[in-house]
This record gives structure tokens, sequence and C-alpha cells, in this order.
């Protein structure tokens, strides 16, 4: 059975919500638009996954956010951090030649990462890809959902941005990078727009992310990283 997006609607797709998933593959399938097969904010996305790497490394206590000067801050390798992901790994090794500024950090990195997160996600059953022509000649590639793991994620977002509920950090930083990214009123048949959305999504980019977060060192750091990424976006073309 199928619901109406044409996703397999059997029960046991939504207990992947607690599986092994890093954040940016999250926050890729959370851009993924099924009605169009597009993927939102494409001429910014790589801020947007590179945001995200950097919040996973901060989530898993590879790197922190440290002072520098008076009105900066270097993300930090966290001494002898390693990972198994190859994402990660790289993005760590790079960070780990010297502290570096999101910015930078985004510009060596996030150009390189929607292909191999796009290809996680059809490799993990969450997105269907298939290849063809248009009009018979022009190679193109056509991206369906193939699960229910992003309708999973999309009612933890709408229960964050509508209902008031504290999200868990994870969803607080989707938010936070989709939010700034200028992505969110592309949701509004998920997640209807409004002035409280846009003012409860900007609470969050702000690091808001509830009490919780507030006494947790690494929640902090991960939301820090977040901001850091965000105020690096801002000095980004839109184009």
């Amino acid at each position: 059975m199928t619901d109406d997006l044409g996703v397999p609607s059997g029960g046991g797709e939504s207990a992947r919500l607690n599986d092994d998933a890093l954040l940016f593959e999250d926050v890729l399938l959370l851009l993924f638009q099924p009605e169009s097969g597009t993927i939102a904010g494409e001429n910014i996305l790589f801020y947007v996954l590179g945001g995200a790497v950097l919040a996973e490394l901060a989530l898993t206590e590879l790197v922190e956010v440290r002072k520098h000067g008076s009105f900066s801050n270097r993300v930090h390798a966290v001494d002898g951090a390693s990972t198994s992901d190859e994402i990660l790994e790289s993005a760590l090794s790079y960070i780990a030649e010297k502290p570096r500024n999101a910015q930078t950090v985004l510009a060596a990195v996030g150009p390189y990462l929607r292909q191999p997160v796009l290809d996680r996600l059809v490799e993990r059953g969450d997105v269907s890809r298939k290849k063809g022509k248009t009009l018979g000649i022009f190679p193109s590639t056509k991206l369906t959902l193939a699960s229910r793991r992003r309708a999973g994620l999309i009612g933890q977002v709408r229960a964050a941005l509508i209902d008031g509920d504290t999200p868990v950090p994870r969803i607080a930083a989707s938010i936070a990078l989709i939010s700034a990214s200028g992505t969110l009123p592309q949701f509004y048949r998920e997640i209807p727009w409004s002035g409280a959305v846009y003012t409860r999504a900007k609470a969050i980019e702000q690091g808001d992310w509830g009490a919780s977060a507030a006494g947790d060192a690494v929640t902090r750091t991960m939301a820090a990283v977040v901001a850091s990424s965000i105020a690096a976006a801002m000095n980004l073309p839109r184009g």
C-alpha cells in the first residue's frame, strides 16, 4: 500500500527515525521536495550541508568553537579526534590542519557534499533515483521519495514550529539551517507559513533550543557551530 506521494505506508519505516542517519543526511532529506522531485535552495545548498556537517562534528564532540580575538570565533578539532565516516573525516582532517572560521570551512567542504549525501539517501532507500532522457535525447535524473522517514522528520519540525514543542538538538539544528537558507516558506504545504512560524524559526536560529540545551555543553557547542555557519552564510551570494 502507498500514500498520496507514492511512498510505501508499511509501519516498519517509522522506526527508522531512530536509526543511525547523520544530521547532514536528514537535512538534505528534509530539503527534498517530493512533489517536484527537486531540492530546495540548490543555489546555497553547499553552506547548509556544510553547516550540518560541522554541527554533526560538534554533536559527536570532535570539534569545538573557541574565541579568537575579541570579535571572532574559530572551529578547532579536538585533540586525537577521528571518525570512521568518510564525509565527516574529510571535514575533520581539514579543520585539524589549523583552526579556521566557519566561512572558510563551509567554502572548502560544502561544495563537494551534495552528490555523496544524495547517494547515501538513495542507498538507504529514502530516495529513489531513476535515470532517463528528456525529449528522448538529453540525459535526465528523476528523484522520488521512497520511504516514510522524511514524513517523520517533517512531523518533528512542524511540532517545534507550530505546536511549540522543544525540539531535540538534531531537529533544532535542521530548523536553524533550513530557516537561515530562506527555504522554509517552500514547505508551506506541510508546515503552514505564518508570522509565528517565522518568529519561532528565527528564535531557533539564534540558539533558543530549550532549557536542556542551555545546560548541556555538547548541545551548546553544536548551537554555536550552527550559529557560526549561519553568520558565515550571510556573507555569501544568494544567486
